[in-house]
């Protein structure tokens, strides 16, 4: 048996698929290949059994010590104090109304599913739903999913989901979280879908993914926008009569609205809103996740293979594999590309939400001594001001392993610092570079220091 062998047959519990209810926050997905389920559950990651170590377990045990409670209200059950436990602002809302989760019987552009955010946390709200569908940033496992059961409390001790205690979810969860689309690492999709009037994705239509990437006028179908993009159009707001995807000028229908009064009630939901920028913002933010959480997992797949062949070769436990450092080499690369808004489409026209969650998200800095920081919006020429992404504060990139930080440390400071001989690195303008490596210099104090001697 080889090294890599080995790997794949240690601790390989074989993927099952649960009969709990999962978790699909943002859109559809396709199935996991067996090989990629069997991968995360084997060493060194052991998906569904390894311990958690993020915001969501943090809060569960304070519920199960009786230092935390959570309040159900009727109306909503307890999604404004989960809310209010993980500091998410209301203003992140955003509504989707095509049957993308496993919650679809609630789901139609009548009763849209309402998602909110921070950099860490995603919720998710169907209305009159079984359960309030969590995700969270995971120091061990990249990303873990939770559900909270929707249930007035009973105070019945034997009941493990009764007062709102977030419980794990996995096997079900991954079916879609963990799919081909994400490279069979967990994460999150965000889709574009043509939608009838039931909320069902015509598929045969097409579909988009969508991140920074993407057209505006690719985005958004089966989704409601509330906001301005002036001549941009996109698909959002549009139902399709019938079982072919509008066309024309009626696919983008939906274009620049400020109230959705006449397509639901909105007094259902916490807010009247599904703010553009709040959409385009978790767009950007699911990207660099997913990104982020491929490196960890990815790290630790690399290291371990790389441990286990010099078991097996007979050499020492720390030589290096050529293979197993590129593989965290490349994941790397593309945090770096993806951070400094590699392919970012130019926008051109202004984007002007509705909510406030401009300001709200704007507002929670850090900044510099002049007054910058990451989380600066333009939304006239591009999403950021300072192309370079707010996630780099993130949990999710502080627990990455040391090798894989350090590569995309190194690559970050060679692009900023106009010193890369990669013929394909991005190529940013010379006050974005400075005002960049300026802002990170004082708000981010574990770079290395080779950063801080070159000024």
């Amino acid at each position: 048996m080889t090294a890599h062998q080995a790997i794949s047959s240690r601790g390989g519990a074989v993927f099952r698929w649960g009969r709990r209810l999962g978790v699909l926050l943002l859109g559809t997905a396709l199935v996991a290949p067996a090989a990629w389920a069997q991968e995360i559950e084997s060493a060194p990651i052991f998906y569904s059994t390894a311990p958690l170590k993020n915001p969501v377990e943090e809060f569960r045990q304070k519920l199960l010590e009786g230092k935390a409670a959570l309040e159900y209200e009727p109306e909503h059950g307890y999604l404004k104090s989960v809310l209010k436990a993980f500091d998410i602002p209301e203003s992140s809302q955003v509504l989707v109304f095509s049957k993308s989760s496993l919650q679809r019987e609630r789901i139609s552009p009548k009763t849209p599913r309402a998602i909110y955010f921070t950099d860490e946390v995603l919720v998710g709200f169907c209305l009159r739903g079984q359960v309030i569908e969590i995700s969270a940033v995971d120091d061990n496992v990249g990303t873990a999913f939770y559900s909270i059961h929707q249930a007035p409390p009973t105070g019945d001790p034997d009941d493990e989901e009764d007062g709102g205690v977030p419980m794990r979810q996995t096997e079900s969860c991954l079916l879609c979280h963990s799919s081909s689309a994400n490279q069979g690492y967990p994460g999150h999709l965000v889709r574009s879908l043509y939608v009838d009037r039931q909320g069902n994705p015509l598929l045969a239509s097409g579909s988009f993914r969508t991140d920074h990437t993407s057209p505006i006028e690719e985005r958004w179908g089966g989704w409601y926008v509330t906001g301005t993009s002036g001549g941009q159009k996109h698909m959002g707001n549009v139902i399709s009569k019938g079982t072919r995807a509008p066309d024309g000028p009626a696919r983008f229908a939906g274009t620049n609205v400020t109230d959705l009064t006449d397509k639901f009630t909105t007094s259902f939901y916490l807010t009247p809103h599904s703010d553009i920028v709040a959409l385009m913002v978790l767009e950007h933010q699911v990207g660099m996740l997913n990104r982020l959480s491929r490196a960890q997992t990815e790290t630790k797949m690399a290291l371990h293979y790389e441990k286990e062949l010099n078991k097996g070769l007979g050499l020492p436990e720390d030589e290096q594999s050529e293979s197993a450092r590129s593989r965290i080499r490349n994941v790397g690369e593309a945090v770096v590309q993806y951070m400094l808004m590699g392919d970012e489409v130019a926008l051109t026209d202004p984007i002007v939400g509705t909510s406030g969650f401009t300001e709200e998200f704007a507002a929670q800095g850090p900044r510099d001594s002049k007054g910058r920081s990451l989380r600066d919006l333009d939304l006239q020429t591009r999403l950021f001001k300072y192309p370079c992404s707010y996630l780099i504060y993130s949990r999710a990139f502080n627990e990455l392993p040391e090798e894989v930080k350090s590569h995309v440390y190194q690559r970050l400071w060679e692009v900023l610092n106009d010193k890369s001989s990669k013929k394909d690195d991005l190529q940013l303008a010379a006050d974005d570079r400075q005002a960049i490596l300026e802002i990170l210099l004082e708000t981010k104090p574990d770079l290395p220091d080779y950063w801080k001697e070159t000024q």
